[in-house]
């Protein structure tokens, strides 16, 4: 912020040539103009004042002095969002921010998106043709063409052989389990850092879910750990590609083969992650998806396995359809499942999948973006990208170093809440979960939970938005590390 606020300053007895180009730097439409030497805040101009100016006949080297303007409205450090908020109205879109010795310490932006929530969907016309194609034709329910049409396109995306969609992740991942026969007695290994739904998955078939500790490189499940919690119980790994960057798949394999254990991949935040050039989710037996509104894509609820197992695929459609014979309706020789897809969720995939590239790279590009505004930051660790990974960024998450940054990832949480920034925590651990609470120690794990934070990482983000955020936490930064009273 402070060099933003630099761009666009001028001093009083500057001309209309500078202002122009400290309009220019800036891209925000105003300069400010303060007195020379002891840069006290003078007055703010906007681009409009100036054309008038220079339509009044002034040249580009007349005195900043001679533009009309109105008078400036301004805010002091010790107000609060809500009492600054008050000040905008349609002509007034830029704030500044005075100290005591009336030096402009901040800049207040409305902007149109003014709460920028952690992750929200995006629609457009294709969703609105598609949906409403279901409810013309009044194939609403789990039959119609855009099932179908949603597996296929998603099998070719994951360069796989079936997919098989679900009514959501937890559901997929649930079906995986039990097609691979796992039940009461048996465990499976899964990394304590992941959302509470993988280990649950596991406790829905009555097996044992077994936690262990992340790598903090990749903040994924440690390969190392994993041979250690191997018993004769043991019959599946889960690996979690979380937030987004794929785990380190081949020592994990390497195992499986070694001990003669299924890999099932869990994949709900990493639709289109690379590892080593191979797509997430057909790495292992299989994969599973989560399509809830936070993801990549979405169709509200909604999940898929994917894999190369013909068997496989067509056990998984059984179970999800009550157990239902394919061949003799309403004949059920298993026990089986509702876990079924509607043709309204997957007519939502099907446009989603028309542009998930593009979707993908917007988000890749949104972390660069990222990137770039927290060079220099100290206290900051910034999202994991492997050598041999293409992350997809599900959610831009990163750590914080309390003592270097100078306040807890808890208190910045709080501090751009205030700022109209939504933010997230990382997973709480599954051991120390109520549920679970096996009393372990993992380190690492417990670090990223306490550490982390998740920033707005929806497609909807544009640069302004992202430069706000990383603004407002590097303004934080510079106040919490000063001791400044902070706005």
């Amino acid at each position: 912020m402070k060099e933003r606020i630099k761009n666009i300053t001028v001093d009083s007895t500057g001309t209309i040539r500078e202002v122009l180009q400290a309009i220019d730097r800036g891209a925000l439409g105003v300069a400010l103009f303060v007195e020379p030497g002891s840069e006290k805040f003078v007055g703010l101009v906007t681009d409009g004042d100036v054309r008038r100016a220079l339509l009044k006949g002034l040249g580009l080297e007349s005195s900043v002095s001679r533009i009309d303007h109105p008078e400036t409205i301004t805010a002091t450090v010790d107000m609060g969002m809500d009492e600054i908020s008050a000040m905008f109205s349609k002509p007034i879109r830029i704030v500044p921010v005075l100290n005591d010795d009336r030096k402009v310490v901040d800049l207040a932006i409305f902007n149109t998106h003014v709460y920028l929530p952690v992750a929200e969907p995006k629609f457009g016309d294709a969703e609105l043709r598609y949906v409403s194609e279901c409810i013309l034709t009044g194939w609403v329910s789990s039959a119609g063409k855009f099932v179908t049409k949603f597996e296929e396109q998603f099998a070719e995306f994951c360069e796989t052989k079936f997919a098989v969609s679900s009514s959501s992740g937890t559901t997929a991942l649930h079906l995986s389990l039990l097609v691979l026969g796992i039940g009461p007695g048996d465990e499976v290994i899964v990394p304590s850092f992941t959302f509470i739904s993988t280990a649950n998955a596991v406790t829905f078939t009555g097996a044992k879910p077994v936690f262990v500790d992340s790598e903090p490189s990749t903040w994924n499940i440690n390969p190392g750990e994993i041979k250690k919690a191997i018993t004769a119980k043991t019959k599946a790994i889960i690996p979690v590609h979380l937030y987004g960057h794929p785990a380190d798949m081949d020592p994990i394999l390497d195992i499986a083969r070694e001990y003669n254990l299924a890999v099932v991949e869990d994949a709900a935040e990493a639709h289109g992650a690379l590892y080593k050039g191979k797509k997430v989710g057909s790495l292992g037996n299989m994969g599973m998806f989560s399509f809830y509104g936070n993801k990549i894509i979405t169709t509200g609820e909604g999940g898929m396995i994917v894999t190369d197992n013909n068997d496989l695929a067509e056990k998984i459609r059984i179970l999800r359809d009550h157990g239902m014979d394919p061949n003799r309706r309403y004949w059920h020789s298993i026990l089986g499942y509702n876990y079924r897809m509607t043709n309204i969720q997957a007519a939502l995939g099907v446009a989603q999948m028309e542009r998930i590239d593009q979707i993908v790279e917007q988000k890749r590009r949104n972390a660069i973006l990222y990137n770039k505004g927290f060079q220099d930051i100290p206290g900051i660790t910034l999202p994991p990208e492997a050598a041999w990974a293409k992350n997809i960024y599900w959610l831009y998450s990163i750590l914080i170093d309390e003592e270097e940054f100078g306040m807890s990832s808890k208190k910045l949480r709080s501090q751009l809440k205030e700022r109209g920034i939504e933010t997230r925590s990382l997973f709480t651990p599954a051991h120390q979960q109520p549920i679970y609470n096996t009393g372990q120690s993992l380190p690492v794990c417990e670090m990223l939970s306490r550490c982390g934070l998740s920033l707005p990482s929806s497609v909807n983000l544009n640069g302004n938005e992202i430069e706000r955020i990383t603004g407002e936490i590097r303004t934080l930064q510079e106040c919490a590390s000063n001791n400044h009273h902070i706005l």
